[in-house]
């Protein structure tokens, strides 16, 4: 796809929403530092289904490229999380339709799962590879992801990929839900319009976390390791 076909979400939070977490907490962050070593870089469904149908998500992959190598380079863990084949149940073909149900099954693709990104990532042997049968990679029973990064004693996640309103936030609120530290970084979601994205970073900001861009993320990763 061209450059110019790339997009990245005009995101905001609004001051509103700034104020009222200033006002309780007596900052606009909930977490102002991190360490690299328990912070794990979470991409969620960068497969060339969703790639190739969004401009807003071909936009975000230089910065998810961005954020996995400058966490690795400190000693943290990147975990890219394929959608799995699931089985055919009658509910989804009644919620979707039978034709669409089945295209959403066969999102992920076949193969070795490091061979089913998206092509112009770059992966190295330490990352995490792992499937999700859910919306949410933190869903119990749904994924080995958590226990993955129990492993590594894990315990911030930065939220990227794509669906925001849908994979990305089931992930979100999920993950606060079993205690992680959650940032969901906001130039590095995305989905079919702005006003969905912007909804759902309203949303992780005032309960689940905190919603910050790229260059943030890698600042706070810089400062904690030097």
């Amino acid at each position: 796809m061209p450059d110019t076909e790339a997009l990245i979400h005009a995101w905001h939070i609004e001051d509103r929403e700034y104020r009222r977490q200033e006002e309780r907490r007596g900052r606009r962050f909930a977490y102002t530092t991190l360490e690299p070593v328990r912070t794990a870089l979470v991409v969620i469904d960068m497969v060339p289904f969703f790639v190739e149908a969004n401009p807003y998500t071909r936009g975000i992959v230089p910065n998810i490229q961005l954020l996995a190598d400058g966490l690795r380079a400190d000693g943290g863990t990147v975990a890219w999380v394929l959608p799995a084949r699931t089985d055919r149940t009658s509910v989804g073909d009644e919620f979707h339709g039978p034709d669409a149900a089945e295209m959403f099954r066969n999102s992920g693709g076949t193969g070795r799962l490091q061979d089913r990104l998206w092509h112009e990532f770059t992966t190295h042997t330490d990352d995490l590879m792992a499937e999700k049968s859910a919306p949410s990679a933190f869903f119990p029973g749904r994924s080995p992801l958590p226990a993955l990064l129990q492993e590594r004693e894990i315990d911030t996640v930065l939220i990227t990929g794509t669906v925001t309103n849908v994979c990305c936030e089931s992930s979100a609120r999920d993950a606060w839900t079993l205690g992680y530290r959650v940032i969901m970084v906001a130039d590095a979601n995305s989905t079919g319009r702005d006003q969905d994205h912007n909804a759902t970073l309203h949303t992780v900001y005032r309960s689940f976390g905190d919603v910050r861009p790229t260059a943030d993320v890698l600042s706070l990763v810089d400062a904690t390791a030097t």
